[in-house]
């Protein structure tokens, strides 16, 4: 996606590769999202963009359906909680995702980041975390648990009130400072975490 998404930059902004993923960094640091730079101080088609980058990724060569994420999903307490998806990208990506992963009949909603809108809303922003509560019909952020990769999200999710793991692959760099109420190596760690979350 990085590569993609450089690639966008270099042919859209007639950028050199280096200058064209400084810029594209710069971006995804300060608003979480590259294409919310792309789109405020470049006027660039959002939807363009989706085309370009997340729905051209060849994810059917990558993904594949994970029993062992489907069975974590479905230990969780749906009396207790509702599962939804929560993405920076457009929704075409998320829901293509989560189905070759096997589990897109598990979650109850999405929120995503919606390209065609007039002015782009992503996580970090506190307004995007209220979008979610709202499509998801709960008015107490203290009810929310959320699960992200991104430290800017998981920072977000936190200062908004929500109960926040942040989940940081053994092969990714860990923060200097933790930025949620958890950070985790593993979704399978939920299960300790959140454990109130599961059925018993």
């Amino acid at each position: 996606m990085g590569t993609l998404i450089d690639d966008f930059f270099v042919h859209h902004l007639s950028l050199s590769r280096e200058d064209a993923a400084h810029l594209h960094q710069r971006y995804y640091k300060d608003y979480g999202l590259a294409i919310e730079g792309l789109v405020r101080h470049h006027k660039i088609d959002p939807l363009e963009y989706n085309t370009k980058v997340d729905d051209a990724l060849p994810l059917d060569d990558i993904i594949k359906p994970d029993t062992k994420l489907r069975k974590l999903l479905e230990d969780v307490d749906r009396e207790k909680v509702k599962l939804w998806l929560f993405t920076n990208a457009y929704v075409t990506h998320g829901r293509r995702v989560v189905k070759l992963l096997g589990v897109e009949d598990l979650f109850d909603g999405i929120t995503y980041c919606d390209y065609g809108a007039e002015k782009l809303l992503c996580k970090p922003t506190p307004e995007m975390y209220a979008k979610a509560m709202r499509e998801a019909g709960v008015t107490d952020p203290e009810e929310c648990y959320f699960v992200d990769d991104s430290g800017l999200n998981a920072a977000g999710a936190k200062a908004y009130g929500w109960k926040t793991a942040h989940l940081v692959e053994p092969i990714s760099n860990p923060p200097p400072e933790q930025v949620g109420d958890h950070q985790i190596q593993s979704l399978e760690e939920l299960r300790t975490v959140f454990s109130e979350l599961f059925k018993s």
